[in-house]
């Protein structure tokens, strides 16, 4: 009797605040008879009632979740790459430099016979959030006669300064600035939970921008803004030291073999390590994508996608999706783990690790129908390339892989002990980039590569930065 007089409440409501409605107002705005029949069409009689019921009291996922596709779930693969432990990127947007890193931590433990082995993702963060501040202010002073309202100037004022990134950035900033042990900078509070640290230093980079356009329209020459930007530098420098620590210029590292032999130590400073130690050429990887609004088989870089204002625009090659789940195939095949990055949003069983269509049947409790395909759900903003991971792993039945096995960076607690298993069919909806190794390439993709890449606008689709 009482949900009787609540729903009765409701619809004396409903209908009063319908009657406001003027009988002549403009079309287009929701009408009394339009309430009116939404009203009429929902019954919650039967099996909806229970739905109802349901979600008033429940957790939408947990109603959604397909049992029987969780049943059918197992996690055995027939094709598999050794990894060294799960990281953990904790309150971040750093997943393509942990990605990115993942790859070559393999290298390191197998080439010196090590149990272990981490780089300092921090050391890189610091340097590639530097490079964005000059990023940021570089652009300012190219864009420093447009309009406020103009659409280049706006996107980097509203998201001035963030954690997310791509391959190739990793690849500019191991080039420039070399790379080092976990230990040599490990994580701090700002590099783990970056929040606060990156709201504060986007005030300041607005604040600049603010000084630079004063600046311009006193009539400072490109020299004037240059040397002012200099000094704002300096200044995100500082703030950045207080919150990350102070990058080395060199350091010692010795290590400890498997049999328990321990090397000399010995100086090294990061570019050093980078070409002495670590010894990997990072140009000789290229990234694969599937964008589905753009033709296949060319070459495209979308414009202000990159950290370093003096390097060029990452390149990718975009083919069918086919493509990249074959050389995925032979990269695992090689021996080598694959970098990919897709929406992680998507029918994501996250507390038991697996990524598999319609593992949430949100249909059957809504009774709509939410399917789009994947150009569609890519243009109209529903799937994102967000998230960078590693896959180290496939099942294949008859030559065909079924499934993937995924490490992310999001530390044990998560997933299956920090590993997800990719079903093919979800390889298919949701990612949109692998990185590999240019050996594996086809003679015609090769000639593809040399091309030289369309430009795309800045607010193309697939602008929209990884950073989960």
């Amino acid at each position: 009797m009482r949900f009787k007089g609540l729903l009765t409440a409701v619809c004396i409501f409903l209908f009063g605040a319908a009657s406001y409605i003027s009988a002549d107002s403009s079309e287009g705005g929701i009408t009394q008879e339009m309430i009116e029949k939404m009203h009429e069409s929902t019954k919650f009689e039967g099996p909806w009632k229970a739905i109802y019921n349901s979600l008033m009291n429940n957790d939408i996922k947990d109603l959604a979740l397909d049992h029987d596709k969780v049943v059918e779930h197992e996690d055995l693969f027939n094709v598999s790459i050794k990894t060294k432990g799960v990281t953990n990127q904790k309150s971040s947007g750093r997943c393509w430099l942990f990605a990115s890193l993942n790859l070559l931590r393999p290298k390191m433990i197998e080439k010196y016979d090590l149990s272990s082995f981490e780089f300092s993702q921090s050391y890189l963060a610091f340097w590639d959030k530097l490079e964005k501040a000059n990023m940021f202010l570089e652009v300012m002073i190219e864009l420093r006669d447009r309009d406020y309202l103009d659409r280049e100037l706006n996107s980097f004022l509203r998201s001035p300064y963030g954690d997310g990134g791509w391959w190739h950035y990793t690849v500019d900033l191991i080039e420039k600035y070399g790379c080092v042990p976990r230990e040599v900078m490990p994580e701090t509070q700002s590099t783990s939970k970056t929040g606060m640290m990156n709201k504060l230093i986007s005030t300041k980079l607005r604040k600049c921008a603010s000084e630079i356009r004063k600046l311009h329209a006193k009539g400072a020459s490109i020299a004037d803004l240059r040397d002012a930007k200099e000094e704002m530098l300096m200044e995100i420098y500082h703030m950045l030291t207080l919150n990350m620590g102070i990058p080395p210029t060199e350091f010692v590292w010795r290590y400890e073999d498997k049999d328990s032999t321990v090397s000399e130590p010995k100086k090294y400073t990061p570019q050093e390590f980078y070409s002495k130690v670590v010894d990997v050429d990072l140009r000789d990887y290229v990234t694969m994508t599937d964008h589905p609004s753009r033709p296949k088989y060319e070459m495209y870089a979308v414009k202000y996608t990159r950290n370093m204002y003096d390097r060029e625009d990452g390149a990718f090659m975009n083919v069918p999706i086919d493509s990249l789940k074959a050389y995925a195939l032979k990269t695992l095949l090689d021996g080598e783990a694959v970098v990919f990055a897709c929406d992680v949003g998507e029918d994501n069983a996250n507390d038991k690790g697996i990524f598999r269509p319609g593992i949430y049947d949100y249909e059957s409790v809504y009774g709509v129908d939410l399917g789009m395909d994947k150009q569609d759900k890519f243009l109209y903003g529903d799937l994102t390339a967000n998230h960078m991971m590693l896959i180290s792993a496939c099942d294949t039945l008859n030559g065909e892989v079924q499934k993937w096995k995924v490490e992310n960076s999001w530390g044990t607690d998560r997933g299956d002990g920090g590993f997800w298993t990719m079903y093919d069919g979800w390889f298919d909806d949701n990612v949109f980039e692998i990185i590999v190794h240019k050996k594996h390439l086809s003679g015609d993709l090769r000639k593809i590569l040399k091309e030289e890449p369309v430009e795309l606008p800045s607010w193309d689709p697939y602008s929209r930065c990884v950073k989960k």
